[in-house]
Order: structure tokens, then sequence, then C-alpha cells
């Protein structure tokens, strides 16, 4: 989950990894190191019909929580890192 300071920036200030509570190392508004951000928006149809959930997970939770699909991931080459 990640918190961000008052006004005008709104710059990163600490993120959690949802699994496991992690604090995620964050320096001058940017994380430094890999979290998948995941949102759902539940609209009709649902059980959570007109709600959204925000998470975040670490590199380790996000290989564990890969690691358990019934149909792998896609993976391919990227070549701009940002």
């Amino acid at each position: 989950m990640r918190k961000y300071g008052e006004g005008q920036e709104r710059k990163l200030i600490h993120a959690v990894c949802n699994q496991c509570g992690r604090t995620l190392k964050v320096e001058n508004g940017n994380l430094k190191e890999f979290c998948f951000g995941g949102d759902a928006v539940f609209g009709y149809f649902s059980r959570k019909d007109g709600t959204r959930h925000h998470f975040d997970l670490c590199e380790d939770c996000y290989d564990k929580l890969t690691a358990g699909f019934a149909v792998e991931v896609e993976e391919t080459e990227d070549t701009e890192l940002m």
C-alpha cells in the first residue's frame, strides 16, 4: 500500500507490501525496488459491485503469487527499463 504526502506535489512517502508487510525502499518520492500494483474495479455481476481494490506486492510476494498460477505468466523481454 502506498502513502502519499499532502499538497500539490503528492510525493510518495511510504510503501508497504500488502502480502508480507515489508516496507519497500522509497527515496525522494521514488520507489527504489520493484513493486507490483494491482487494481480491480468491481462492476455489475460481481459480489463487490461498485468497489475498487488496490494492493502492492514486493517482488518476492509477486513471485510466490504467480508461481501458483494454473496457466504460466507470459514473459517477454523489454528493452527499455525504467
